[in-house]
């Protein structure tokens, strides 16, 4: 069933920063019909607001007032109330529920009941469309999800009501990292809203004095930053109120595709004079030199030694899912992806294929880009790639939706660059029994530079941390910001946005990773993001030619847990004092399809203390154990499940079993205070 929408408050909105006439944006409010926004805090004449910086024309809107025309607020009034909320409901499949000599619900009578009530709107079923959904890993209800409206008091007494047979908890949204800015901590009033204001304009160019359009301009001052993105001239204006020449701290600048960010600390901007940036193309990096017309490989595929790899290991007969913003098969180096599901919409035959974020497309051409004399080559371009487009607008009910569309696809390896702060027992549900179904999910750790966030922070995925090298990128970039003292010998370090703990199975490259982005461009981004396709390219080359992988492989968790495995004593640690940023190393493409032994881990025995290591005496390798001792030690260094309901992702307090399933399932310690998004 299509999703309703809400009645809207009266003027436009919008969940990301717009132009504006002037090119300047707002880190948190939404454009109107003049199109105006700012993200600091001034008042006009006309009724717009500013915070940091001042807004041009008429019918500009805070974060907290909405306007229409030309900022009268006079008609179409009404008070902003909490709407209802949107919960996910499915059968609760624990074991502990059998042990206790509870039988399941009959879901379908559950879905009967839920429909007849008139205090819950029944807004979407998620669920199998075939028999090969209906039967993965024997639930006999077929892994069914229901997305409702309700008040939290309806929530919470349908929760206590079906007596821990029921998980009941919210649809948590999923949202974009960049725009989930710092919300006040505390009431109180210090940005200035009247005095001298410091205004510069400024002018970015790229190859040839050509002009740059649509590039971010951020620039610090000492209280809030002013934002713009630059018009077809590449022009930009920003004011910031209470700052001078003096007080600017930084100035960056982060283009959509084809030149490298530009970062300065302690700007020397003018406000009497046109400030000129001129940006650097991605080709003239020596690594890049000739790029596109030039195929290359990224560097970090060079230091996974993906350029070693035979020319016939392309990841034949495996399929791949990115669950993403989509995949814009229109770029020469995504035009053999040819199959997706557009989650939002709920359509494979288009939606799929446009993505106006970027962000899918750079983890597609990472993990399977073209094999041409163009461009950049990916891990496995001859794998067969499904685009599940869930960005922007997802939530945790249409996330479950994807896993869905894997499993009855048959979906051999899923990249998930997103992550969220609380867990959903809903989702750890469809992620195991998407394992058993035989599918790998590789996940991004995270950006906060915190603890690693759900899902990757799950037992059963593969976390992924990211590292940099240095000298791979221009100092006078953004990228410098990511570098933390921890340094190899290699020039590897850990990346400073990237999450950590003991969850972080492997490290893979997340700094300055060149891949392709929409029209037909290249961008160098950073994340966790873009590592984890660095993992998930791997793993489908493992499953293509590692010769565990040759002949009847039946799609099992088993199958799973030895690819993971295989990928985790494949690596080559990356020594920088804390295994928590790096697990096991930075994967090594031969050793993990086979043509080179597994290196040797003195790592693990370290890991175990006087574990397995120890008590043989030397470095373990894949090689010298024999499949039930990589299982034991698999399971050894993995965490226990933890995942456990959440208020009323669950049953709380209300939850008649919640001290029994805490005994079984401790709790997952998440920071609460992150959104879902992606990395």
């Amino acid at each position: 069933m299509a999703q309703k929408s809400e009645p809207a408050i009266s003027g436009s909105q919008s969940s990301s920063p717009a132009t504006t006439g002037t090119g300047l944006q707002s880190s948190s409010s939404a454009t109107t019909d003049k199109g105006s926004q700012s993200s600091s805090a001034a008042t006009t004449d006309k009724g717009s607001q500013s915070s940091s910086a001042a807004t041009t024309g008429t019918g500009s809107q805070s974060s907290s007032a909405a306007t229409i025309g030309t900022g009268s607020q006079d008609s179409m009034q009404r008070s902003v109330k909490q709407r209802k909320g949107q919960f996910v409901i499915a059968p609760r499949r624990s074991p502990g529920m059998q042990m206790m000599g509870l039988s399941p619900m009959q879901f379908s009578a559950v879905e009967q009941a839920l429909r007849d009530s008139p205090d819950i709107e029944i807004i979407d079923k998620v669920g199998p469309r075939s028999g090969v959904g209906a039967l993965a890993a024997g639930v006999p209800d077929g892994g069914s999800v229901l997305v409702a409206r309700m008040t939290d008091e309806k929530a919470g007494a349908l929760a206590m009501q079906s007596q821990g047979q029921l998980i009941v908890e919210r649809d948590q949204p999923l949202q974009l990292l960049d725009v989930n800015y710092p919300q006040t901590s505390l009431v109180n009033c210090n940005l200035p809203t009247s005095g001298s204001a410091f205004i510069a304009e400024l002018l970015v160019l790229g190859a040839n004095n050509t002009p740059v359009k649509d590039a971010e301009v951020y620039l610090f001052g000492s209280l809030l930053p002013a934002t713009g993105t630059t018009d077809s001239s590449g022009r930009v204006k920003l004011t910031l109120y209470g700052e001078t020449t003096q007080s600017l701290r930084r100035l960056y600048i982060k283009p959509r595709a084809d030149y490298w960010s530009f970062s300065q600390e302690q700007p020397d901007i003018s406000n009497s004079e046109m400030n000129v940036i001129a940006l650097r193309s991605l080709s003239d990096w020596p690594s890049l030199a000739n790029f596109p017309a030039q195929q290359q490989l990224s560097w970090g595929q060079k230091a996974m030694r993906l350029d070693q790899l035979p020319a016939h290991y392309r990841g034949q007969g495996i399929r791949i899912g990115i669950v993403d913003s989509g995949a814009a098969n229109t770029h020469q180096d995504l035009t053999k992806i040819t199959r997706g599901y557009d989650v939002i919409n709920k359509t494979q035959s288009s939606g799929w294929n446009v993505d106006t974020i970027s962000h899918g497309s750079h983890c597609a051409g990472v993990i399977a880009g073209l094999d041409s004399s163009w461009g950049i080559r990916g891990f496995a371009p001859e794998a067969e790639v499904h685009a599940c487009k869930l960005f922007p607008g997802g939530q945790i009910s249409q996330l479950i939706d994807a896993l869905e569309y894997c499993i009855e696809k048959q979906i051999d390896v899923v990249n998930l660059s997103l992550g969220g702060a609380e867990p959903s027992e809903a989702l750890e549900q469809q992620i195991l029994r998407a394992k058993q179904a035989g599918i790998a999910c590789i996940v991004a750790a995270g950006n906060s530079g915190g603890p690693v966030q759900y899902p990757a922070s799950s037992s059963h995925v593969l976390a992924v941390a990211a590292i940099g090298k240095l000298n791979e990128f221009p100092s006078d970039s953004y990228h410098v910001q990511t570098i933390t003292p921890q340094i190899d010998s290699n020039g590897f370090f850990s990346a400073r946005f990237s999450c950590f703990g003991q969850e972080v199975d492997v490290c893979a490259p997340g700094v300055a990773i060149t891949s392709s982005v929409p029209d037909n461009s290249f961008a160098a981004w950073d994340g966790t993001s873009m590592a984890a396709p660095h993992v998930t390219g791997l793993a489908a080359l493992v499953l293509a030619h590692h010769p565990d992988f040759q002949g009847s492989s039946p799609r099992s968790a088993e199958r799973v847990e030895r690819l993971f495995q295989i990928i985790k004593m494949s690596c080559r640690p990356v020594m920088l004092g804390d295994q928590r940023r790096t697990g096991f190393g930075l994967p090594d493409v031969l050793r993990a399809v086979g043509l080179a032994p597994a290196h040797s881990s003195p790592m693990i025995g370290s890991a175990m203390g006087s574990g397995v290591g120890s008590a043989l005496g030397s470095p373990l390798s894949s090689q010298s154990m024999s499949p039930q001792m990589l299982q034991i030690l698999g399971s050894l260094y993995r965490e226990p499940p933890r995942i456990m309901p959440q208020g009323f992702g669950g049953m709380g307090a209300m939850d008649p079993y919640a001290a029994f399933r805490q005994m079984m399932t401790p709790q997952l310690n998440m920071p609460h205070a992150y959104s879902m998004g992606m990395w």
